[in-house]
């Protein structure tokens, strides 16, 4: 492991192997496990693991097989050029990318098909063929990088990637990644019975992938510059795992520690960085592509050492597998941040987190990751990942593991991105939950919402924040705040004198203060800060758990008037704006809002005089419409003429069915 950087992983890996920094990578050569014992998933020769009696989970194998079975009525997917073309005429980058992942998880459909009838002759071999015909289309493939993250037009003018400067990002890594397990799992049968191919990955991988890691070090994931994020481990975990495994020839054996140890190193920036309590500043969706990805890459490292090199005894390794269950609000809601969705599709890799609380010991997140784990149903599928499909089904632990319940704590709070995330009572998501966010807005993927808060009923969003649309070219481009689920005008915070929050690290929260108790959850804060000249506005959040209810206080001095008008082409104006979810009915001093999935109504009430109105806005994003449906309702209560307001928030026990 370099000198230059020793952070958290470095320091127990090195004590562990009982070396210092410059003896890492001869240390990593003895303790490495051969390359064909090196993951932790046997070969389709294992029929103890592959056979019709085999461990492999039945459901899911059986699953798999049927979608197989249905991919030989249709051609192989081609991601055409006109369609990487296209991300520089209208910025569409879903064309390109979702034939890819398509032709991606087809062939590791096939390749579980081929491990699985392995003994059956005919029936083997035609699905060997199919896999031959996958893992060629991938090699031929002219580029493994996604066209949003190439540099080729950027760097030279290029709309199409240039072959010779392979661009390595997320999707390369998926790719070196895919290739990898389905060399692991049937690459002595493939050679077999198509001599040639596995050089041909093993060349693939090295030209686009282990040499370009290896010689350029300006790549923006690596974290030099400090600012580590999720493509970090999620890279750095699919170039170690490349390396453990396709490394393999008798003169590349320093060379395959050296890879893995510079991985390790990338692995480290993103350990040393993430804070004590285990928070994601991207949320909970991405969890799974940052943390989840560096737990599941240093799980590869501890099983190719024979359990020497550990890293599960890190504190902020062992806080993050409860990020999770921290920010659940009931079934398949979360408190999203930033780029984060409040609803994200089930199939996620839960038995990567069941296994990272076995080795935390953290029976909370085991429970959590168990309330997933629905009997009769497959314990993985291809859409998490071919890696990750390949684990959850070998995995007894997980794949016999029972249902249990989500812990749902009483309150959760995460001083390095200011979240409060406070509930009626524990154990349950029944009642009212509110959280509330404070930070910065320099956040990765980052949102202008200082000071924004969302109530739950009965663990279903009810005062939301929107998260994003589908990602474009301008979602990380210098437009992104055109992006009107970016802007703060569309989160729960204030427009003061006609000014909206601005983005950037400078705009933040400042005198924060926490309140727990047994009976009120509290949060206030100055949001003044995350306003170009505002004057200073103090905002309270209070759950009263014994009057079931929560309380929303704003104070502020005399506020500034824009010069100019700022919103929507309006006289400057100060408003208090809430998103809501669900259907919305408006009194005279409050709305009732019903909201998705029959939770219990809520009224949010507010003192008379003030002007309200409803903003509808009509939803044709599917990402958008697929968490919220068809719209969403933004309240606005005009208090211009004011310096204080409170608005309430309970359960509107008239209107549900059932009063609880």
């Amino acid at each position: 492991m370099s000198a230059r950087f020793r952070g958290a992983l470095a320091a127990v890996y090195e004590r562990q192997a009982g070396v210092d920094a410059a003896g890492f990578p001869a240390a990593l050569a003895r303790l490495l496990a051969s390359p064909d014992r090196a993951l932790p998933v046997a070969t389709s020769d294992d029929r103890g693991v592959w056979g019709p009696q085999g461990i492999a989970d039945p459901i899911a194998v059986r699953d798999v097989l049927a979608r197989a079975a249905a991919d030989r009525s249709t051609a192989w997917p081609v991601p055409l050029a006109t369609a990487a073309a296209r991300l520089h005429d209208d910025g569409d980058r879903e064309g390109w990318e979702s034939i890819v992942f398509e032709r991606q998880r087809r062939l590791a459909r096939a390749a579980v098909a081929a491990a699985h009838h392995a003994d059956d002759g005919e029936i083997g071999s035609a699905w060997l063929a199919d896999v031959l015909d996958g893992v060629w289309l991938i090699c031929e493939q002219s580029s493994w990088c996604w066209p949003a993250h190439d540099d080729a037009f950027r760097e030279r003018g290029s709309v199409l990637p240039t072959v010779t400067e392979p661009y390595l990002d997320l999707g390369a890594g998926e790719a070196v990644a895919l290739l990898t397990w389905v060399d692991q799992l049937l690459g002595e049968r493939l050679e077999a019975r198509y001599p040639g191919i596995r050089s041909r990955i093993r060349h693939e991988a090295r030209v686009r992938v282990f040499e370009p890691f290896t010689r350029r070090r300006d790549w923006h994931w690596l974290g030099l510059d400090g600012d580590v994020h999720n493509w970090n481990p999620w890279i750095h975990g699919n170039v170690l795992l490349a390396a453990l495994r396709l490394l393999d020839g008798p003169s590349e054996v320093a060379e395959r520690a050296a890879v893995v140890a510079l991985a390790i190193e990338g692995v480290d920036r993103y350990v040393s960085v993430l804070p004590a309590d285990g928070a994601i500043d991207e949320g909970y969706a991405y969890w799974w592509n940052g943390a989840c990805r560096a737990l599941e890459g240093l799980d590869l490292v501890r099983h190719a050492t024979g359990g020497v090199l550990d890293a599960s005894g890190i504190p902020a390794l062992r806080e993050t597998v409860a990020f999770p269950h921290r920010m659940h609000l009931g079934d398949d809601w979360y408190l999203n941040l930033a780029d984060g969705q409040a609803r994200v599709s089930a199939a996620q890799p839960w038995h990567a987190l069941h296994r990272a609380a076995r080795s935390a010991q953290d029976t909370d997140a085991v429970a959590h990751a168990a309330s997933h784990r629905i009997a009769g149903t497959p314990a993985a599928t291809e859409h998490e990942g071919f890696g990750r499909l390949l684990r959850g089904i070998t995995d007894p632990a997980w794949v016999d593991a029972t249902e249990a319940t989500s812990p749902f704590p009483r309150e959760v709070w995460l001083p390095s991105t200011e979240v409060l995330l406070a509930r009626e009572r524990g154990g349950t998501s029944r009642g009212l939950t509110v959280a509330v966010k404070g930070g910065h807005n320099g956040e990765h993927h980052n949102h202008n919402d200082v000071g924004s808060f969302v109530v739950a009923s009965d663990g279903v969003p009810v005062i939301v924040d929107a998260g994003r649309p589908t990602y474009t070219l301008q979602t990380f481009g210098p437009d992104r705040y055109d992006i009107w689920t970016m802007q703060s005008g569309w989160h729960n915070v204030p427009v003061i004198g006609g000014l909206e929050q601005s983005p950037g690290a400078g705009f933040a929260a400042s005198d924060v203060e926490i309140s727990l108790a047994d009976d009120t959850a509290a949060f206030a804060l100055d949001l003044s800060g995350a306003y170009p000249g505002a004057a200073p506005w103090r905002r309270s959040v209070r759950l009263e758990r014994a009057v079931r209810r929560v309380v929303v206080e704003d104070s502020w001095t005399a506020a500034p008037v824009a010069e100019t008008p700022t919103v929507d082409g309006n006289e400057a104006f100060t408003q208090v704006r809430m998103l809501l979810a669900g259907d919305v009915r408006q009194d005279a001093s409050s709305v009732v809002v019903t909201p998705l999935d029959g939770a219990a109504p809520v009224r949010i009430s507010w003192p008379e005089g003030i002007a309200a109105s409803l903003v509808v806005r009509e939803l044709d994003d599917p990402v958008l419409s697929s968490v919220w449906g068809a719209r969403l309702t933004r309240l606005d209560l005009d208090v211009t003429s004011r310096d204080s307001v409170a608005v309430t928030v309970e359960l509107d026990l008239t209107n549900a069915e059932d009063a609880r």
